[in-house]
């Protein structure tokens, strides 16, 4: 891997790692940020593009030779890492990515239909990027066949989101959705998905005693409002986590962590 000093931040080499917003990566041919050691190690060992990396000066030997033999390494002294970073603590490595055509939902679904045992995580309106990322992780670590994006989530790879995933945004398949209520009908109709919604409120299934079937789609709501009463509507049940002492919610991240435990554990544990 070819090794390059850089000596100061108006390097045209390293623009994109000055502190440029995510949507500017994005117009700027489909790039995103990956920061911190092990987000880098997953972003090297997937499939996903990687365009270069930036080393802090101290990490350059442990980790430039993790660098296939033709990317960008650029190496800059720590305090140049704060400059670009915006602020003092970081792990001093860091990459840019291409993001690959997203997903299609007919292929996520043949594939997972094929292993056996469906679960998908649908999140029609998420709005903060740490909480899809932690979406992310958890989903993955359950294993959840895909996670499924409505039109008003925001951008699965944008840096916080893929910071929080701990690189599973790599590794897990990620639908990005046009229309989602005609996917929901799709999912229902040609692939017989069972639609949940969790939910807050009386007359919905406690989840400790809830079923499933082969094949389950788990709905999550917006942080603010929740469900929207159109996706409530469209599955065909209401579960629910009772909860205790005037306690409202849960943060949508630790409820989808509670159910996906529920219905990925195997039968009789």
């Amino acid at each position: 891997m070819p090794i390059i000093v850089v000596d100061g931040l108006d390097d045209p080499r390293v623009s994109h790692y000055r502190n440029l917003k995510d949507r500017e990566l994005a117009r700027a041919g489909d790039l995103f940020i990956a920061e911190g050691e092990q987000v880098v190690r997953r972003l090297l060992a997937s499939d996903f593009p990687t365009e270069s990396l930036l080393l802090a000066r101290r990490r350059a030997d442990e980790i430039a030779p993790l660098a296939p033999a033709d990317l960008p390494v650029y190496v800059v002294d720590d305090p140049l890492v704060h400059q670009i970073v915006g602020f003092k603590f970081h792990s001093g490595v860091m990459a840019v990515g291409r993001r690959k055509p997203p997903a299609e939902l007919d292929v996520v679904m043949s594939a997972a239909a094929a292993r056996g045992r469906v679960t998908l995580v649908v999140l029609p309106e998420v709005a903060n990027t740490e909480n899809l990322g932690s979406l992310i992780r958890i989903s993955a670590a359950f294993g959840a066949d895909a996670v499924v994006l409505g039109e008003h989530s925001c951008d699965p790879f944008w840096r916080q989101s893929v910071r929080v995933s701990m690189g599973a945004v790599f590794s897990l398949p990620i639908v990005r959705s046009p229309n989602l209520s005609d996917d929901l009908g799709r999912l229902t109709q040609r692939w017989d998905v069972e639609l949940v919604a969790a939910v807050v409120g009386k007359g919905a299934e406690r989840l400790a005693s809830a079923g499933r079937g082969p094949r389950l789609g788990l709905l999550f709501g917006n942080e603010a409002q929740g469900l929207s009463a159109p996706h409530v509507a469209a599955c065909g049940r209401r579960v629910t986590i009772p909860m205790h002492l005037g306690t409202d919610s849960l943060n949508v991240a630790v409820a989808a962590a509670v159910f996906l435990y529920h219905f990925t554990r195997e039968p009789g544990t």
